[in-house]
């Protein structure tokens, strides 16, 4: 017997891989099927259709994503697959030809036909069920924001602007009302994404908009200001090292705006910078750097890096130690290099073998991580508010404004006693291990 002749209500299940960009698509999707008065079913049992958005981007994430379309389709048999993966129909469908349906990213209206299609909505949608901030997967204090899609840049090694687009930058008006109805929900802390964020309005000439009755540029400073008026945390996340970057820091130091920027610098060598078709050097990067801390002392600066990259020589290398000793970065992400099906790096000359690519990564977060424990020490002492996630039987779970959730450290405050996730406390560092600060309350 069809599901849908079961139940009164369809229902749908949801499976979201991937990126913080992700999991905005996710969440877009998610609010116009409630909105459309389906309901979100948390076990394969109980939907009677299973979407999963995927990702692309490396092997091992398009290993994941398979794997968990073939798991969707096992427990429940109806699947509709969207997300970057998606992009790839070919390689979706050669591994799982029994799929309902597959888009590309940034494809709600393409999700919502393929379920229209598959499982008709509901007669009477109850539209007043949705909050105004639409169906969010984060905690109810934090969430991202999404400000353009797509990008203009042809980095060797990635392909997401084939799965993308190019640059779209968002109506600055849309941004800030999303902004507004999340702060009105409860939210405390809103982290800005996109592929290249401080790229936005490029696209649109930063064409003038409208907030609040005053006149608004579509540019990354101004969305910044407008957004540290809204009495909450705003962290910048996927920020390129343009000179346009220089604007933010003195909105850090007034405190309107998170001191922290996530910026994937990638490589530190010239040599591999060009190879990669990256849009900065690393001698510019080192004077920036001293420049913005110069202006914001209290700067917290975090980046992601590729090993083994091809025609990576061991003095490539020594110039990336190099670079981190100078540049004394507080948190650093590294992945070696894996060739991804369509990206131009595939057809570079000398390739790095597999264990020298890991052998490297493992030598950069090795060199890393006595940097990163000297930053974290030299908190100690210092007084900061933080941002609780959570509390438990052991105390509190906190972030400082140095802290992005699921991919820094933590503040952990042994005296927990009245706080609720969400909340912001003042506290005292005490002590710190290789990853996370420990810290007293002082109210």
């Amino acid at each position: 017997m069809n599901k849908q002749t079961i139940r009164d209500v369809p229902r749908v299940g949801f499976v979201s891989l991937g990126c913080p960009k992700a999991t905005s698509d996710s969440e877009h999707i998610l609010t116009r099927l409630r909105a459309e008065g389906y309901e979100i079913s948390g076990s394969y049992d109980a939907a009677d259709l299973v979407v999963v958005n995927t990702c692309g981007f490396i092997d091992a994430a398009v290993e994941e994503s398979l794997d968990a379309i073939g798991e969707a389709l096992t427990e429940n048999g109806r699947v509709i697959v969207t997300g970057c993966l998606g992009a790839k129909d070919d390689v979706v469908r050669a591994a799982h030809p029994q799929v309902l349906a597959v888009t590309g990213p940034h494809a709600t209206e393409e999700v919502m036909r393929a379920v229209h299609q598959h499982l008709p909505k509901p007669h009477d949608p109850f539209v007043d069920l949705v909050p105004p901030q639409g169906v969010r997967l984060t905690p109810p204090h934090y969430a991202y924001l999404k400000i353009s899609e797509g990008c203009n840049h042809r980095c060797t090694f990635c392909i997401i602007p084939s799965m993308r687009g190019d640059l779209l930058s968002r109506p600055i008006h849309d941004v800030m009302r999303e902004a507004e109805a999340l702060v009105d929900s409860g939210v405390r802390e809103i982290l800005v994404i996109s592929q290249d964020t401080s790229a936005y309005g490029v696209d649109v000439k930063y064409r003038t908009g409208f907030w609040g009755g005053k006149p608004l540029k579509t540019r990354l400073l101004d969305l910044a200001n407008a957004l540290g008026e809204l009495g909450v945390w705003i962290r910048m996340h996927y920020v390129y090292p343009y000179p346009s970057v220089d604007e933010l820091i003195p909105l850090m130091a007034e405190g309107k705006i998170l001191p922290y920027l996530d910026v994937p610098f990638q490589h530190a060598s010239p040599r591999i910078l060009k190879a990669m078709k990256r849009p900065a050097n690393a001698e510019n990067v080192l004077e920036r750097v001293r420049k913005w801390r110069s202006i914001c002392p209290e700067l917290t600066i975090r980046s992601t890096f590729i090993t083994g990259f091809p025609g990576e020589t061991e003095e490539d290398f020594e110039l990336l130690l190099n670079f981190l000793e100078e540049a004394q970065l507080d948190r650093v992400g590294a992945f070696a290099y894996s060739p991804v099906e369509g990206a131009a790096a595939n057809d570079l000359a000398e390739p790095v073998p597999d264990d020298v690519r890991e052998e490297r990564r493992m030598r950069l977060m090795a060199f890393q991580e006595d940097i990163s424990t000297q930053r974290l020490e030299a908190r100690i002492g210092s007084e900061m508010t933080v941002l609780v996630d959570d509390v438990d039987e052991e105390g509190a779970l906190a972030r400082s404004p140095g802290d992005a959730p699921e991919i820094d450290g933590l503040v952990i405050v042994p005296d927990g006693d009245g706080l609720e996730p969400g909340d912001f406390v003042r506290v005292r560092i005490t002590d710190c291990d290789v990853h996370d600060l420990y810290a007293e309350r002082l109210d």
